[in-house]
């Protein structure tokens, strides 16, 4: 694969790959995660706080690098979540403050990012950080990030094209993670690298990818089998809070005054700029949330106020930050079908062709739905082990995942129907897997060649009606099939019949159906939607 060139589409193509990094070591970075606070949430919080800023260069189609760099940096200060987040946000600003210094050099056209200003860009990252931070600790992400910068740099100097200079800022931040334990001994005592600096890496690593095509193989950092677990910062008990919040219409002089305040009060104080003036991103570990936040009362307007627990479960956060409090997830086959869900407001998720969902691809979109509770319609295109692993892991990151019983798109359908987010999670997934359950379902398939089964002998091209696992109906064809099935299914009640028909099955087969239920069936009514799903002919719902 040969070199990209880090233009618009390739940071947001980047931003993408980031997420799905982080999604695949968030486990192993919390696992490392005992400075400052041993809540085992620095992965979560990188991939959230990257997801944020991926949504907000996503929903910025049109523009060039630096339009992208400055949407990501700004979806980052918005969305960041813990002190993990607010460092990420200002390493994404580092790369919008100097992209867009480059394009003004070069009166407005810098059409990539070259070798030069991707060194720039981590050095000045890594100043943000300090003056975020106040005070620059080694052994943390600090460390790897001032390590990065400085081998791109040097790379850049020496003439090295985009993709050696990437290439470089991987291999010292590698380095310098693995140094970390030696300059902090709180890192050391735990057996572990710096989880902050494990995250960065991630996201060098999917430059590299993005843009070389590969990128170096690293084992999973692990704590030592041999360390102790002992990570206490003193000798008293750790802050109880974890408060954050955006703070607005205040001035430098303000937020130096806030900070010296906070650190009376806490630590973990991070206070970050995006570099357009007069907002922040606030962040302190405190016992006393209502003081953390009153100290800004007279500097700025604070707004998105978040209260955690540290003492709570690890990676759990509150809603705040989400673009929406719930979603629904549906898996479906077919375009009619993802444009049918999606017209009833569900993200939906697609399985390829050769191969299933896996539990990593459901909880990418699960992340990707934004939203802090989360309904997943299975709808029989998930194995339950991947279901259950996928939530699991979201759960695990503080997202609330219902799963709902939906074992077919016809029960899904009937699942999304009764959906309302004004309901609590626990009513919401309750009814909705209530209207999947009651949802009676079969399906119809092309026999492809001549069987025994309960209803009897078939031959090639004959329909076969499915429910349960059981063949039940032998047809002439699909629609004889569907008509005998529908039969079956209304004869315990119903009034409403859906037919969603797969690809390749000729629109008058939905004509002799609804003929077929007006003549045999008064005061039922069929509808049928052309989901072009792959397999069965038909799926046929009744309610």
């Amino acid at each position: 694969m040969s070199a990209r060139r880090l233009d618009a589409a390739t940071l947001r193509y980047w931003a993408n790959t980031a997420v799905s990094g982080l999604i695949a070591h968030t486990d192993e970075i919390n696992q490392l995660n005992v400075f400052p606070v041993a809540d085992a949430d620095t992965g979560t919080n990188m991939l959230f706080t990257m997801r944020a800023a991926c949504a907000r260069a996503d929903s910025r189609p049109d523009g060039d690098v630096v339009a992208v760099a400055a949407a990501l940096a700004e979806g980052a200060l918005q969305g960041a979540r813990g002190n993990s987040g607010v460092i990420l946000s200002q390493i994404l600003r580092g790369f919008a403050d100097v992209t867009a210094e480059a394009s003004a050099e070069r009166n407005g056209d810098l059409a990539d990012v070259d070798g030069v200003v991707f060194g720039a860009a981590l050095r000045h990252a890594a100043g943000l950080t300090v003056t975020s931070m106040g005070e620059s600790v080694p052994g943390t992400i600090l460390s790897v990030l001032q390590a990065a910068a400085g081998a791109a740099e040097g790379a850049a100097d020496d003439g090295a094209d985009l993709v050696a200079v990437v290439w470089a800022a991987c291999e010292a931040a590698a380095i310098a993670l693995d140094e970390t334990p030696r300059q902090l001994d709180v890192l050391a005592r735990a057996g572990v690298v710096d989880a902050g600096g494990r995250g960065l890496l991630v996201l060098l690593d999917a430059m590299t990818t993005v843009l070389a095509g590969h990128a170096p193989r690293r084992a999973q950092y692990q704590p030592a089998q041999s360390a102790g677990r002992e990570v206490t910062m003193s000798s008293g008990a750790p802050p109880q809070f974890e408060v954050m919040y955006l703070l607005g219409e205040c001035d430098h002089a303000g937020i130096e005054l806030l900070r010296e305040r906070l650190e009376r009060l806490g630590e973990s104080v991070a206070i970050a700029t995006s570099g357009q003036g007069g907002r922040y991103s606030v962040h302190v570990h405190a016992d006393d949330a209502g003081g953390a936040v009153e100290a800004a009362l007279d500097i700025g307007r604070p707004s998105r106020i978040q209260v955690t627990a540290l003492t709570g479960h690890a990676g759990a956060r509150p809603p705040g930050g989400w673009s929406r409090d719930r979603a629904v997830l549906a898996i479906v086959d077919g375009d009619g079908a993802q444009e049918l869900f999606a017209a009833e407001g569900a993200h939906v998720l697609r399985p390829d062709a050769d191969a299933p969902i896996s539990a990593q691809r459901l909880l990418r979109a699960i992340v990707d739905a934004g939203a802090a509770q989360i309904m997943v319609l299975p709808n029989g295109y998930l194995a339950a082990e991947e279901l259950v692993a996928g939530c699991t892991a979201a759960i695990s990151w503080g997202i609330d995942v219902v799963p709902v019983p939906a074992a077919s798109m016809v029960q899904g359908l009937a699942a999304l129907a009764v959906h309302d987010a004004g309901r609590q999670a626990v009513d919401d997934g309750y009814t909705m897997a209530r209207a999947a359950a009651s949802a009676r379902h079969g399906s119809v398939r092309v026999a492809t060649e001549e069987a025994l089964t309960w209803a009897g002998m078939c031959a090639p091209g004959q329909g076969l009606g499915i429910s349960g696992d059981e063949v039940l109906i032998v047809g002439k064809d699909v629609a004889d099939a569907g008509a005998g099935l529908i039969d079956l299914l209304l004869a315990a009640g119903g009034e409403l019949v859906t037919v969603l028909t797969g690809a390749g099955v000729d629109p008058s087969v939905g004509e002799i159906l609804q003929a077929h239920v007006h003549r045999e069936h008064l005061g039922a009514e069929l509808v049928t939607y052309h989901t072009g799903h792959g397999g069965d002919a038909l799926l046929i719902g009744v309610e």
